[in-house]
């Protein structure tokens, strides 16, 4: 049974991990040790927000450069939680060892393999010779950094303050605005609205929704139809495997209205109706403003 007074944020953990950052940057977290909890995966980051043991959770969903975190998708098909916001961070990685290790002593370069294609080509240029393992965070590599003879990390500054590490190389991304996505997930679809009233109504919202058709030709474009009859801007359309049935598959869809377009919105709504076999609204929040990798 969910706890209606529950408070605290779930990410994905352990400590140092680019999920806490963002969760950090969005809440303006002071007292991270009482009010945030880490999560082995985002499995559990969603659990925990659906259980009521926390309030929010705080999930990564896409890179620029890399597309779309499967496990929060996988986890959106099913979940009855509700996106409420966004926060787009960008992402700096490091090559990061223990303070008394030198290149030459490396064995393994350690990072989540997102993070190992977003280095892909640096690291064939620079340390073509170490070994790639994949982890379940970044944080969890710069423990085995700390921990292991031989093993380098991949991960950002954060995690090397809190692991005392040593920084090897800054800045390997293979592309200079390499940023990832963040979800904000809740019970309630207008927790976060509740929380902070004071976002300008002049902002872009963002609205996902999750939508299946019918297996026919035609079926995707008569669904694009309505967004360009109404105007409002498209930002994103995914497919993923539904789950349900072999080669059956479903839309992420993120478009962009403002509040005075309200009436759209409703509008659009009723004409995809028509035209889905399932439409959900995950959720309908503040678009992420643009940060700079020194905010």
């Amino acid at each position: 049974m969910p706890n209606d007074s529950a408070h605290g944020i779930a990410y994905l953990g352990p400590q140092g991990t680019f999920s806490q950052l963002a969760a950090i940057r969005f809440f303006s977290v002071e007292d991270e040790a009482s009010s945030m909890q880490a999560c082995s995966s985002i499995e559990e980051v969603f659990q925990r927000v659906q259980d009521g043991e926390v309030e929010f959770g705080v999930v990564p969903v896409e890179n620029s450069t890399e597309g779309a975190v499967n496990n929060t998708q996988d986890c959106l098909l099913s979940t009855p939680l509700h996106i409420v916001g966004e926060t787009v961070l960008p992402i700096q990685h490091n090559l990061l060892c223990a303070p008394n290790a030198g290149p030459d002593q490396l064995h393994t370069v350690a990072s989540h393999k997102q993070s190992l294609a977003q280095c892909r080509d640096w690291l064939e240029a620079h340390f073509p010779q170490l070994t790639r393992r994949e982890c379940a965070s970044n944080a969890q590599a710069a423990e085995a950094a700390r921990d292991e003879q031989g093993v380098a990390a991949i991960a950002g500054e954060f995690a090397a303050g809190i692991y005392g590490l040593q920084i090897l190389a800054a800045s390997i991304q293979d592309h200079s605005h390499n940023s990832t996505r963040f979800l904000i997930l809740h019970r309630q679809p207008d927790a976060q609205e509740r929380r902070d009233a004071s976002v300008p109504s002049d902002l872009p919202r963002k609205t996902s929704l999750l939508v299946a058709t019918q297996n026919k030709p035609g079926a995707l474009y008569a669904l694009l139809g309505p967004f360009d009859h109404l105007q409002l801007d498209l930002a994103k359309i995914e497919a993923r495997p539904s789950k349900k049935r072999a080669w059956e598959y479903v839309f992420f869809i993120d478009f962009l209205s403002l509040d005075s377009e309200q009436s759209k919105v409703d509008e659009l709504l009723r004409a995809l109706r028509p035209l889905t076999t399932s439409l959900r609204v995950l959720g309908s929040y503040s678009a992420a403003q643009n940060v700079s990798a020194n905010d």
